[in-house]
């Protein structure tokens, strides 16, 4: 499968990988979580390249993920805020970090809640009963566009 057929796949999974699946553009999107807004900050804490930083930046307003403002006329200067939709990619960040952490070790970043001020390491929980969610703990149903989209792979000699 090929990084097209993952941006027409049914599979919300797969088409967000295709979106959100580069290196760059996770370390952009952890920097803007961290409040960097500025081309030269994001290149600093980053370490892109122009260029690439460029490409990344473009390609995430063109999403709909980040929102490009002028903050200065003379001479043209650019900041980039998180959308609605960049902020609710915030799951994903800390998933990476509490992933991270637990398994590559260090701890870089503390969180506080600013409603109580209490520290915290988010978890997933079950909107209904408040309890923390593993993969254990939830039965995934597949859809049937998806059920037919990997009938298909299978019988172009995919595995499953």
């Amino acid at each position: 499968m090929g990084r097209a057929d993952l941006a027409k796949s049914s599979c919300p999974v797969s088409r967000a990988i295709e979106r959100l699946g580069d290196p760059w553009v996770l370390m952009i999107l952890r920097e803007a979580f961290l409040g960097v807004r500025r081309f030269d900050d994001f290149q600093l804490q980053t370490g892109a390249s122009p260029h690439l930083l460029s490409q990344r930046l473009k390609r995430l307003c063109a999403d709909g993920i980040l929102q490009r403002r002028a903050y200065s006329t003379h001479p043209p200067r650019y900041e980039y805020l998180l959308t609605q939709q960049g902020r609710d990619l915030w799951p994903l960040i800390m998933a990476l970090r509490t992933w991270g952490q637990t398994w590559l070790g260090g701890s870089s970043v503390t969180l506080t809640h600013r409603g109580c001020g209490r520290r915290i390491d988010p978890v997933m929980a079950c909107p209904e009963c408040g309890e923390a969610l593993t993969a254990r703990d939830v039965v995934a149903e597949i859809s049937d566009d998806f059920r037919q989209e990997r009938k298909r792979r299978k019988g172009k000699g995919g595995t499953e």
